[in-house]
């Protein structure tokens, strides 16, 4: 009896503390040396940490599934050797000016000799303005002249052109003179302006998706020596950039829509 009393003593120590790590909880098991004393030598035991981890509830999900995602800001110095950020922004912004202009030059509500500016003409020389092939002047309200005399050869282009300008206009020719009747100012000419601005964004918004198609395609070429990391950074920077200039569009086109209709 009193021997195994003895035994008893010397593992004792060791068997506690063997047992409190066995009945403490997962999440707080931690790597511990647990040491006993005996008479002639030390005894160490160790226990592995457990990672654990935790997963989220439908319910926690449904609640953060409406929350705004977390933006990222790149410092485009630091991976300008991978792509050029700051040239994808810009491109992305030529999109919104390139749709501005068209909106301010072409989708107004009345038609002016100014707009016909920015028509260009496919001829035997190449893309020309309308205005340097022609002289262009108001006749009255309803009709704007464009007179072809001194390129008659190129009458037929300057009409294609500007039946292809987007500004809904059905040009007749006479001779070397381009007759071009002034929609009237009704709510179905100002309906069919809204459906070309819609048509327009829409374009933009083509435009706008072949630059992030590009930009994506030329971060893939980089894959092989950049980090997974800061390759999905990126790319959700650059669809950031594109989800931005997207909203942008959209409101330019609900500015231009309620100028239209009045």
């Amino acid at each position: 009896m009193a021997l195994g009393l003895k035994c008893f003593r010397l593992i004792h120590p060791a068997s506690c503390n063997y047992l409190g790590v066995l009945i403490r909880p997962v999440s707080r098991i931690a790597l511990k040396t647990a040491s006993g004393r005996q008479p002639d030598h030390s005894q160490h035991m160790a226990c592995q940490a457990v990672p654990v981890r935790c997963f989220a509830t439908k319910k926690a999900k449904a609640k953060g599934k409406g929350q705004s995602q977390t933006r990222v800001n790149i410092n485009t110095a630091l991976v300008e050797d991978i792509i050029s950020l700051e040239e994808v922004n810009e491109e992305m912004k030529s999109v919104i000016e390139v749709l501005k202009d068209n909106f301010n030059k072409t989708l107004n509500i009345r038609t002016s000799p100014g707009t016909f500016d920015r028509i260009t003409v496919v001829t035997a020389d190449g893309k020309l303005a309308l205005n340097q092939i022609s002289q262009i002047t108001m006749k009255s309200p309803q009709l704007i002249l464009v007179n072809m005399a001194s390129f008659p050869e190129c009458t037929a282009a300057a009409i294609k052109a500007i039946r292809e300008s987007g500004m809904n206009l059905n040009p007749e020719m006479e001779g070397t003179l381009i007759r071009v009747p002034i929609p009237k100012v009704t709510r179905e000419h100002r309906e069919t302006l809204v459906k070309l601005a819609k048509q327009n964004t829409n374009k933009a918004k083509d435009s706008l998706r072949r630059v992030r198609s590009d930009a994506m395609n030329k971060l893939k070429k980089s894959k092989d020596k950049t980090s997974e990391d800061t390759i999905r950074l990126i790319e959700k920077q650059i669809s950031q950039m594109a989800d931005d200039t997207m909203a942008e569009l959209d409101r330019h086109l609900a500015v231009k829509t309620k100028e239209l209709l009045g």
